[in-house]
């Protein structure tokens, strides 16, 4: 059974630094873009970051570009999110997801579905 299992939010100040984790198991990421997303209440979902496993190319929102670096560890199926620089507005429920999109642009820019996605990590950054 596929699981995307996040961990490693919580509390920050702003400037301050959080890393987020991202474990799957019950199927291999090789051929799978896999990023973070957020989607506060009564908004569209946002495209934090993402990657391309098999090749590394990588997607990164405006609002995140210089401050967030999406990384990945194919042998441990793992995948991170390392958010420096951290402002007030990054605030959310940040979910790992994943999708067998050629494009990680496509993927994590627009509002493709999801293969899997997990429960989400709660992200507070006070000011």
């Amino acid at each position: 059974q596929p699981h995307l299992v996040e961990s490693g939010g919580g509390s920050a100040q702003s400037g301050g630094s959080l890393r987020l984790s991202c474990a799957a198991s019950g199927f291999t990421l090789e051929h799978f873009a896999i990023g973070w997303f957020r989607q506060a209440p009564g908004k569209e979902r946002e495209g934090v970051s993402c990657i391309r496993v098999d090749d590394g190319s990588t997607y990164y929102a405006d609002s995140v570009k210089g401050r967030f670096t999406i990384s990945k560890d194919d042998a441990k199926n793992m995948v991170y999110l390392q958010m420096n620089s951290l402002k007030p507005e990054d605030t959310d429920r940040y979910y790992c997801a994943a999708a067998t999109y050629a494009s990680v642009t496509y993927y994590c820019g627009g509002t493709s579905p999801h293969d899997y996605r997990g429960q989400g990590t709660q992200v507070t950054v006070a000011s």
